[in-house]
């Protein structure tokens, strides 16, 4: 195989035992009103995690509670709606989404839409094979903490005309044993299949499985392992539970066992695959367990012993596309049919980047200053790129930083946070004809900041002269607004920048309109103008600067 490709193969016995402590994170009933306890464990109303979207109750009778609800977004194209959860940093967290329609959209079909975490496009969300059989849907996958806060997006896309919406979202912490041979600073592993080969009961969940991981059984084909006290798996990296090794698929001694699984296609990509074995009997050489194993007809695993004491077959980042066979051969001198008791399989997502943080924070600050965000404000800003703050534009390459602010005519009210001064790689600040009040902070630090549009709106205060100070600066548009005071002589002579204020003052109304030339063609035209325009009285100064209405 490839040079990517990386083999592991690991004994289960005795690492560390099971726990029944519950599992450890945050669940969140979507569109719940109020908290609830359900099987002993508790369920949040979302109120406080999420800004946008309205709660709406199911009118279908459901068995599961944290379905009779759900959260509902506006179908606006590339927008995203956040969850945002505060969590422990550096920690490794199964994130799970769970979606059932119940026809909230008054249609006969659920809507087709994105979801992400932080700054990656996780899958897409289509529920509508689930939902004709009655069933909800659910979506699952392993990320990494990389702040101390993490956000799971819906976003509204044109796959369908229907709002997107989503039932329930549950964060809860893995040991950082599990799947730690991902480099989960770089990607992310999105769930394919769980199975509990053989088995042909309810779903394998919390407490069999202390991260309440679901297993989806695969009944009997071929023939079926039968339960033995003779097994003595304990744990693991991954932490399998018991209960899928009480069962298993296996075929005569000298027949190959061959399964279609996943039972999906699969999309061309990398997988982390995880096979599951253990035996009943202990192996001697008169009795042992012995194969190979291939998937697709390539080698996966040569000359695999299993024991009662149990093995795991994993390979990291491992190609597929299409649909998957994995084939177990016996070998020349294994005595008994090759057998399989459990798998994984999850695609390697590499992870889409974040926004740097000193620009997330500002962002957050000024959104803090606002009476009246835009309702996409939430999550990583320019990440995934289809899906950033509304006004917002971004830089490429691996660092990524906000380069345009341009929220104008939205009628935001609210003041301008201080904290913008430090989203340093700024060229343009665009929030001209809202409802802006307080005074205008001390932008110098911006040194790329080429414009500044804080026109009609209501600021008061003195122009800074700082502004002056940040060389690049072209464009400077403040009039109507509520400022006081003469134009810093910082500006009033700065060569190439376009300045337009106005103010009142002794019962004129003074207009300017400044556009600097080069020095050597300077003029001044100063024009007053009676506000009941009875008199018109143009005053002109050569020796400064031009003016034009």
């Amino acid at each position: 195989m490839s040079s990517f490709v990386v083999f592991f193969i690991l004994s289960l016995f005795s690492l560390f035992p099971l726990s029944l402590s519950q599992p450890k994170g945050i669940l969140i009933d979507c569109g719940a009103t109020t908290d609830t306890v359900i099987e002993g464990r508790r369920w949040r109303s979302d109120a406080n995690f999420v800004s946008g979207g309205t709660p709406k109750a199911l009118e279908v009778t459901v068995l599961d509670p944290t379905l009779s609800t759900v959260r509902s977004f506006p179908n606006d194209l590339n927008r995203k709606f956040c969850y945002t959860v505060r969590v422990y940093r550096g920690a490794r967290y199964m994130v799970r989404t769970t979606y059932f329609y119940g026809g909230i959209n008054g249609r006969d079909s659920p809507p087709v839409f994105d979801q992400m975490v932080d700054g990656t496009l996780w899958s897409v969300v289509n529920t509508t094979s689930d939902y004709a059989n009655g069933m909800s849907s659910y979506y699952e996958g392993v990320f990494l903490a990389q702040g101390s806060t993490m956000s799971v997006c819906i976003g509204a896309s044109s796959y369908t005309d229907s709002d997107p919406f989503i039932s329930a979202l549950e964060f809860v912490i893995f040991d950082d044993s599990l799947y730690n041979s991902t480099d989960f600073k770089n990607f992310g592993l999105h769930l394919v299949e769980r199975t509990s080969f053989g088995y042909a009961g309810s779903v394998i969940r919390y407490p069999d499985d202390k991260f309440d991981r679901f297993w989806e059984p695969l009944g009997k084909e071929n023939h079926t392992l039968a339960t033995s006290r003779n097994i003595s798996v304990s744990g693991f990296w991954n932490v399998p539970p018991l209960k899928i090794f009480e069962t298993g698929l296996t075929t005569g001694q000298t027949e190959p066992l061959e399964l279609n699984w996943p039972l999906v296609s699969l999309p061309d990509a990398k997988y982390y695959i995880a096979l599951y074995f253990a035996d009943t009997i202990n192996s001697s050489s008169a009795n042992s367990r012995v194969f190979n194993i291939s998937i697709n007809g390539v080698t996966y695993y040569r000359d695999l012993n299993v024991t009662p004491a149990g093995v795991v077959v994993f390979a990291t980042q491992w190609p597929l596309s299409g649909f998957t066979r994995i084939t177990l051969t016996p070998s020349h001198n294994s005595n008994s049919g090759p057998l399989i008791n459990g798998g994984e399989i999850f695609e390697v997502l590499p992870l889409g980047g974040r926004t740097l943080t000193r620009d997330v924070i500002a962002l957050v600050q000024f959104k803090d200053s606002l009476e009246n965000p835009p309702l996409d404000w939430n999550g990583d800003p320019c990440l995934p790129r289809q899906y950033s703050w509304t006004g917002i534009t971004c830089s490429e390459g691996p660092r990524i930083r906000v380069l345009t602010l341009n929220l104008t005519g939205m009628s935001l009210s609210g003041t301008l946070s201080p904290g913008i001064a430090n989203m340093t790689a700024l060229n343009s600040i665009l929030l001209g004809n809202n409802r802006l009040s307080g005074t205008i902070p001390d932008l110098s630090s911006l040194k790329r900041l080429e414009r500044l549009h804080l026109e009609d709106n209501q600021f008061s205060g003195e122009i800074p002269s700082s502004l002056g100070d940040i060389a690049s600066l072209r464009e400077l548009f403040l009039q109507n607004n509520n400022l006081t005071g003469d134009i810093p002589s910082s500006l009033k002579g700065k060569t190439g920048l376009d300045l337009r204020t106005s103010n009142v003052a002794s019962g004129y109304e003074k207009d300017y309109y400044v556009k600097f030339l080069p020095i050597t063609q300077y003029a001044v035209k100063h024009r007053l103008t009676h506000i009941n325009n009875s008199e018109i009285r143009t005053i002109c100064f050569p020796e400064f600067f031009s003016y034009q209405r």
